[in-house]
């Protein structure tokens, strides 16, 4: 008589879950039919957005103990983790707390991943952040090793360590792991109300009366999703994937979003020296007076950087692909709108 092999259990362990990305990709592993476990902060607001067939574990990524639970499977069962939890500032100065999280939480998810029965791949969401600059007019590509003296700004190092230690780990102890780069994520489903929900908000409201000379490289927060879960059985062990999109002018970028909702039309758009020169003006204002500046100097510098991404190793080895900036940046907004964001 053939022996027929049952097939395995298989679950998916997203960390983050409750954030921007990780919330779209928990839901769109639910609309498959897939097993998922949330691993999200304790007594985090957030949890109420997750779908209700995701069982959900709460910890603190910088302590193992609270992470065991969540990697501890039925027997017989399988697992992929896609690791997305991670502490994003703009903020360039050190910060501990960054490093205990990105870089601490990443090799606690790691030596899990190594220890843990039945987990079969993991996937590291870094940054393109993580990936030093070029020159303009040179298309930015993986790397195979990361340095984080080669970039800006506490998140981007912590990303840059944390993504060589999953590296590391993938060609000194065996892990199965890919690592996922994505640029700048809008589109539907941001309930934290971040920088690009923000920065639509008032271009829709006539809150800018001018703009910056710069571009961006935004992509849909969905896209992103299912390529990640794409890496979880498609990558392959050690490899990097940009995600990414062309770049988008933000004259281009705030005509898109007036078309979609209505608005004044902003007309006047400073180069980025001329911007420069008052930033550094209104920082010294700032620690006289105590309060935020509108723009920083470091926020100028990111704009500024080449923003040209090649994903084409993306695209041909995990079905990659980013919808038009047009359909994005009009449900990005009817999801406001529904959420009554900018009536607010």
């Amino acid at each position: 008589m053939e022996r027929v092999e049952l097939k395995k259990e298989t679950y998916y362990l997203v960390t983050g879950a409750a954030g921007y990305l990780g919330l779209t990709v928990t839901k769109q592993l639910v609309r498959q039919g897939a097993k998922v476990r949330a691993f999200i902060l304790t007594n985090d607001p957030a949890r109420k957005y997750l779908p209700v067939e995701v069982e959900i574990y709460e910890g603190d990524l910088t302590q193992k103990a609270s992470l065991e639970p969540f990697f501890r499977l039925p027997k017989g069962a399988e697992a992929y983790v896609l690791h997305i939890a991670s502490i994003v500032t703009s903020n360039p100065d050190w910060s501990q707390k960054v490093m205990d999280v990105n870089v601490g939480g990443t090799r606690n998810i790691i030596e899990l991943c190594l220890t843990s029965p039945g987990i079969k791949r993991m996937v590291y969401c870094s940054s393109t952040g993580a990936i030093p600059d070029q020159p303009r007019g040179t298309a930015i590509k993986e790397i195979d090793h990361f340095d984080a003296s080669l970039v800006p700004g506490c998140y981007s190092q912590s990303k840059a360590l944390a993504s060589q230690a999953v590296l590391d780990a993938c060609r000194e102890q065996g892990l199965h792991a890919s690592i996922v780069h994505p640029s700048a994520i809008m589109g539907p489903g941001d309930y934290a109300r971040g920088e690009i929900t923000q920065t639509l908000a008032r271009i829709v409201r006539g809150e800018l009366r001018m703009g910056l000379e710069c571009d961006f490289n935004l992509c849909d927060v969905r896209d992103l999703a299912a390529s990640l879960i794409s890496a979880a059985e498609k990558g392959r062990d050690g490899e990097c994937y940009i995600l990414a999109n062309k770049p988008v002018s933000f004259k281009q970028f705030s005509n898109m979003a007036l078309g979609a909702a209505g608005g004044r039309k902003i007309r006047i758009f400073f180069p980025l020296p001329v911007v420069m020169i008052g930033v550094k003006i209104m920082e010294r204002l700032a620690k006289l007076t105590g309060r935020k500046p509108i723009l920083t100097t470091f926020y100028l510098i990111n704009v500024a950087r080449n923003n040209c991404f090649d994903a084409t190793k993306a695209q041909k080895e995990l079905g990659y692909h980013t919808r038009p900036y047009k359909e994005t940046i009009a449900d990005h907004i009817r999801w406001m709108q529904e959420e009554g964001i900018l009536k607010q």
